[in-house]
């Protein structure tokens, strides 16, 4: 199995909550009555809608019925998609350092055609080096196994991989210029990670800007958040808002669009990819 069939199955079991959702509406039925003919209850159906859960063929079928779905290439079609949805990704086997909230987003982050993200605390997961991961997640856990962090900083590895994939998605990254002064692990783990930063900012599908302290007060008020477009046409765009302990996905189309104004902001204010660089190999001078 493919990282990318892996993290598809996320996004299948989204479209297909989605799609059943619509379904539940048009017929005007309540997420309750739903949740009763399938032997279950409205938060289920609700996990279900949202793309939280896994799919048993049966409760679609059952729930395809009572929506009024009798046409066997339609019904084929939507079961067709549950099963895909189940399939398990390879994120599953860090089960035991990985928060069953974060699991969704690491599905969508390996199936996004597009990545944007803003960062103020430190360098983003995607981009760390394993030096300055492994010294991220020791602050954050400092009393964790060293086997813990050890898993936990292979995961963050893996998960760089959809960068450099067959169908590596573009990633825009705006890094607050605190993101690169707060030190993590010692001075050599901080140059490894500038170092990386100038390396990779060249990849092609790469854009990587730092938002400078020089500019003053910007547009990332609100703090950190990532964006994600999918090749779905029928997803829609997500915002992601990580928390202590879960995580918020925002997907309504008027706060997709304040996060996308606030995003094309931060582009427009930042220097460009080549002042990015400059600016780097400046903050490198100085450590």
């Amino acid at each position: 199995m493919t990282a990318g069939e892996s993290s598809g199955s996320v996004v299948r079991r989204i479209l297909l909550g989605s799609q059943l959702r619509r379904l539940r509406e048009s017929r005007g039925i309540t997420r309750e009555a739903a949740g009763y003919s399938i032997r279950a209850s409205e938060s289920k159906i609700s996990r279900m809608e949202l793309g939280r859960v896994s799919f048993k063929a049966r409760d679609v079928e059952d729930l395809l019925t009572l929506y009024g779905v009798s046409d066997d290439a339609e019904r084929e079609s939507l079961l067709g998609l549950a099963k895909e949805a189940n399939v398990a990704g390879w994120w599953h086997s860090f089960g035991d350092v990985l928060p069953g909230w974060f699991q969704t987003y690491v599905g969508l982050e390996g199936a996004a055609s597009l990545i944007r993200i803003y960062e103020v605390q430190f360098v983003h997961g995607l981009l760390q080096t394993e030096s300055y991961a492994h010294a991220v997640v020791s602050r954050g856990i400092p009393h964790a196994p060293t086997a813990e962090i050890d898993r936990r900083v292979a995961l963050r590895l893996e998960r760089q991989k959809v960068l450099v994939s067959e169908r590596a998605p573009r990633f825009h990254a705006v890094l607050d210029e605190a993101a690169l002064r707060r030190p993590y692990g010692d001075r050599s783990v901080m140059q490894g990670q500038l170092r990386h930063l100038i390396e990779i900012s060249e990849q092609s599908n790469i854009t990587l800007q730092v938002m400078p302290f020089s500019f003053g007060g910007h547009a990332g008020e609100s703090g950190s958040f990532t964006m994600l477009r999918f090749p779905e046409s029928d997803l829609s765009d997500i915002v992601y808002l990580e928390q202590l302990t879960s995580a918020l996905y925002l997907d309504k189309r008027e706060e997709v669009a304040q996060y996308e104004r606030v995003m094309r902001r931060l582009h427009e204010d930042s220097p460009d990819p080549s002042e990015t660089r400059d600016l780097l190999r400046g903050l490198l001078q100085l450590i």
